[in-house]
């Protein structure tokens, strides 16, 4: 009898520990090997074609796509922090790519790519995997869409066969080289782009578990070797690929040189930890699992370095591939490891028979893939849900075609921000209490056993105190109504206090003391009473109470220059 491995209890397991350790401790067998091979079988098949695609896209070769897509994506597979995790090249870096590629070379993209892999490990070293989660839902919608909209634009010189000595990387100006070019089309290019997406879409509907990718991409390959159309091919353009993987190497390492890829690094870093957090955020609502953000970014970052080293392009967790991984049945990290060892094969056995893939038929994948980028459906959600989230798409959308990925993220996410203030504080509000006192909770019944005194005032602040609603409260409460002796704050249904409330607290208390009403804290809970004692707010300038009854029974035992506390 095979005895089973016991699992470590889930809060004792290291935050670094990689999931393909957690894994084989759970016991790993034939059976899961099985399911893993075939899993990884199925995975290649869909990112053989979409790596050389998107390293075209991007201006490097498609052998830097395989590359990238073996070595990052074994490793990823092999320390990252989710169990379904594909790592690769990926749609979303086209632009970045790109555009790092005409301004600083090739070698400038591979140190690019390395210093990221710096960067992505360290944010998982000092834990920051957490806070990537916070980047608004909006923001990750608009941007993908802008990604999308540049990603079609870019493979229009391809589906069209056009004859372009320059390409600029702007849209605007993009487009408008591209229609000066219109004289250019070569008929069959635009013919087999479009015969590929059709080929994908058919077999989607039709016959949705076979490799419709790989099958229109195989298909025009042929077409092209057969009848010899006159269109550019990746042998014609790249001369093939290689059956082999380079020899590893550093980059050049000059402090002149990372200082001026710094920017590009860290671009790559900020789009490499969301792609991969959020892919793993997917692939955890798909199986029920929970990924380790860190562990991911520690993995993200080694792949990144060891994908430089070969050659390759940045890498990060792709979500189209992680999901066809689970539903393909795969067990853990072994099917990524093996989708990246298949892959691998396909190099060392049938590199010749790359050469005659044609790039329209890459152009028309690339579109397939642009087209299922933006989130139609959510889109419709945000547009729908107010006009803060529907500013906040739109200005991330306009932002990433229009000027730059990085600057559509950070006024993506303060904007979002604004929102979220805003409506936070709109969720505070203050409510006077008149008429009678109840023992019971502030948002229960009231009872008619005891009055409320003449002479005091009771105000119970609803939801979180802090600077976006210290104002509006703040104003509020300053009106102490003459002939007020005793002034009652309740915080029982304050969630959170920061410093702010904090300081509008304490104002509020001096004022009440130059007018010589005593002024309560009730339903504080301990934390916050250490935020309001840390701002001076004690004994004699407040009093602390557990409840308004409490603090209004009292009220008759201290004046306000007692020095007693309360219950505090």
């Amino acid at each position: 009898m095979t005895q089973m491995a016991t699992p470590a209890p889930a809060g004792l397991a290291p935050l670094f520990t990689p999931k393909l350790v957690t894994v084989l401790r759970e016991g790993y067998g034939l059976a899961q090997l099985r399911a893993d091979a075939m899993a990884g079988l199925t995975v290649a098949i869909v990112a053989l074609p979409l790596s050389m695609a998107i390293a075209i896209a991007s201006g490097a070769t498609p052998a830097q796509g395989l590359y990238t897509a073996i070595v990052g994506g074994f490793l990823v597979s092999a320390l990252g922090g989710s169990r379904y995790q594909i790592g690769g090249p990926a749609g979303a870096f086209i632009v970045l790519v790109a555009a790092i590629v005409a301004q600083h070379g090739m070698d400038g993209l591979i140190l690019a790519t390395f210093l990221s892999g710096m960067m992505l490990a360290a944010m998982g070293l000092l834990r920051l995997g957490t806070f990537v989660k916070f980047i608004p839902f909006p923001v990750t919608v608009g941007f993908t869409a802008g990604i999308a909209v540049i990603i079609l634009a870019s493979q229009i010189r391809e589906m069209l066969g056009l004859s372009l000595d320059h390409e600029p990387g702007e849209l605007i100006p993009k487009l408008a080289a591209l229609w000066s070019a219109r004289g250019t089309v070569t008929p069959a290019a635009p013919a087999l782009a479009l015969g590929t997406v059709a080929v994908i879409l058919a077999l989607r509907r039709w016959r949705p578990h076979w490799p419709g990718m790989l099958i229109a991409v195989a298909l025009a390959a042929a077409l092209v070797g057969v009848s010899g159309l006159e269109v550019t091919t990746i042998g014609s353009k790249f001369g093939g690929i290689p059956s082999t993987l380079p020899a590893p190497a550093l980059p050049d390492l000059s402090v002149q040189r990372i200082v001026t890829l710094l920017p590009s690094a860290l671009s790559l870093t900020l789009l490499g930890a969301i792609e991969s957090l959020l892919s793993a955020v997917v692939a955890d609502g798909m199986t029920g699992r929970r990924h380790r953000s860190n562990c991911e970014l520690v993995a993200q970052g080694v792949a990144n370095m060891g994908s430089a080293l070969f050659g390759g392009l940045c890498v990060t967790g792709t979500i189209a591939r992680t999901a066809t991984n689970v539903r393909s049945g795969a067990h853990g990290p072994v099917a990524g490891m093996l989708h990246a060892v298949f892959l691998l094969a396909f190099m060392l056995v049938a590199a010749p028979l790359a050469s005659y893939i044609p790039l329209a038929a890459l152009a028309g994948v690339l579109a397939v893939v642009a087209w299922n980028m933006v989130e139609k459906p959510a889109i419709a959600i945000l547009l729908r849900s107010g006009r803060g989230e529907a500013a906040v798409l739109a200005v991330t959308f306009a932002l990433t075609i229009f000027r730059d990925l990085t600057e559509a993220i950070v006024v993506g996410l303060a904007l979002g921000s604004l929102v979220f203030i805003q409506r936070m504080s709109r969720a505070t509000e203050v409510r006077s209490q008149h008429g009678f006192v109840s023992e019971d909770r502030p948002d229960g019944p009231r009872t008619a056993d005891r009055p409320q005194p003449q002479d005091a005032v009771v105000y119970r602040i609803s939801g979180a105190l802090f600077f976006g609603a210290s104002a509006s409260i703040g104003s509020v409460l300053d009106n102490i109504q003459d002939g007020a002796r005793t002034l009652v704050v309740d915080f029982t249904a304050v969630p959170f206090l920061d410093s702010s409330g904090a300081k509008m607290i304490e104002g509020l208390a001096h004022k009440a003391q130059r007018q010589g009403v005593t002024l309560w804290l009730t339903g504080a809970s301990r934390e916050m009473r250490r935020t309001l004692l840390t701002h001076g707010l004690r004994p004699p300038l407040v009093r602390y109470a557990r409840s308004i009854d409490s603090a209004l029974s009292r009220r008759g035992d201290q004046g306000p220059g007692s020095a007693s506390g309360g219950d505090i």
